[in-house]
């Protein structure tokens, strides 16, 4: 057993999560790595409404009797979904992890702690990690450059931003970012951090409710099959490499264009259709740079125990034996 400050916080067998994700984190998944040890999380914003939460989480506690959380991640938006509903949803619910992501959690942490709920918050930067720790998270997870979704905009991968945001917090810190294997386990408890966050190689499991086209497409893809985007408008996107990423790209770069010369091409609804359908050029979808680092597509259960596995073998082989040596 590979025991940390994150297993014994949120009472899981293994330092092994799964992030929050549009769309893709729902009960199936949530509970199959729930039963496979490790934390899931829910995405709050994929259901349509707080009471649409409501239901997904009954049914994410049917399916398991372990620990696992909700994610709920807070933008900015001219019409923003109704958050502290869905945040007492979360409390009334009796789920007791929340991650956050986005803005601060700061005023939803009085109904969280009333709640005895505990807060995971995604930084990308110490300076907001920091942050996170004084407003009162109980850990944080740190997204590296490498990250599927936002990874920031200061481009620092996870080799050097995990250690950099252990040395400065006293709460436990999760890595995020290129992590999807033993030896990426192995690599992140050496760094400080005490568990890995997964999202893209989650999506290639059996459980996942992506399309087989899209699980293939990841089985196939190298480290190089990812594109950024937004870049210009400072609200940097790492996704897969499409043509329609590219052509989002292309059109960034040309002079005085603005956000919404991309906008059709980069919905939320041409997303959906690339998950539900497996038309894998209809639109953008996330990918962080681990994609190169998939070679097939197993159960929740193998995944997971596989990682923890793996992981004990290269510390009490391969390392021990250059101890000896």
């Amino acid at each position: 057993m590979l025991k940390t400050r994150v297993t014994e916080l949120f009472g899981i067998e293994h330092p092994v999560i799964q992030g929050g994700m549009q769309r893709v984190s729902t009960a199936e998944l949530v509970a199959a790595v729930a039963n496979a040890g490790g934390l899931g999380f829910l995405s709050a914003l994929t259901q349509p409404t707080p009471e649409a939460l409501a239901q997904e989480i009954k049914r994410t506690q049917q399916l398991t009797d372990k620990p696992f959380g909700v994610n709920l991640t807070i933008l900015p938006s001219m019409t923003p979904p109704p958050y502290e509903e869905y945040a007492r949803v979360i409390v009334e619910s009796g789920v007791k992890v929340v991650e956050t992501a986005g803005r601060s959690p700061e005023p939803f942490m009085p109904m969280f702690n009333e709640a005895g709920v505990k807060v995971v918050h995604k930084c990308t930067s110490v300076r907001h990690a920091k942050k996170a720790e004084q407003v009162g998270c109980a850990a944080v997870t740190i997204d590296g450059f490498e990250a599927a979704g936002h990874p920031g905009e200061d481009d620092i991968p996870s080799l050097v931003l995990v250690p950099r945001a252990v040395e400065e917090l006293s709460v436990p810190v999760i890595a995020c970012g290129g992590f999807s294997d033993g030896r990426s386990l192995v690599a992140a408890l050496s760094l400080g951090a005490e568990a890995i966050s997964m999202g893209t190689r989650f999506v290639a499991t059996q459980e996942s409710p992506a399309h087989a086209n899209l699980k293939q497409r990841l089985v196939e893809a190298s480290e190089l099959d990812t594109q950024l985007i937004f870049r210009k408008f400072r609200n940097t996107a790492r996704v897969f490499k499409n043509t329609v990423s590219v052509e989002v790209a292309n059109i960034e770069r040309r002079e005085g264009t603005e956000f919404g010369d991309v906008a059709e091409l980069v919905s939320g609804k041409r997303g959906a259709v690339v998950l539900e359908s497996g038309d894998l050029e209809h639109g953008i979808w996330w990918a962080g740079i681990s994609a190169g680092l998939i070679h097939d597509v197993p159960t929740v259960d193998q995944l997971v125990s596989g990682i923890v596995n793996d992981a004990k073998a290269i510390i009490n082989q391969r390392l021990a034996a250059l101890v000896k040596a």
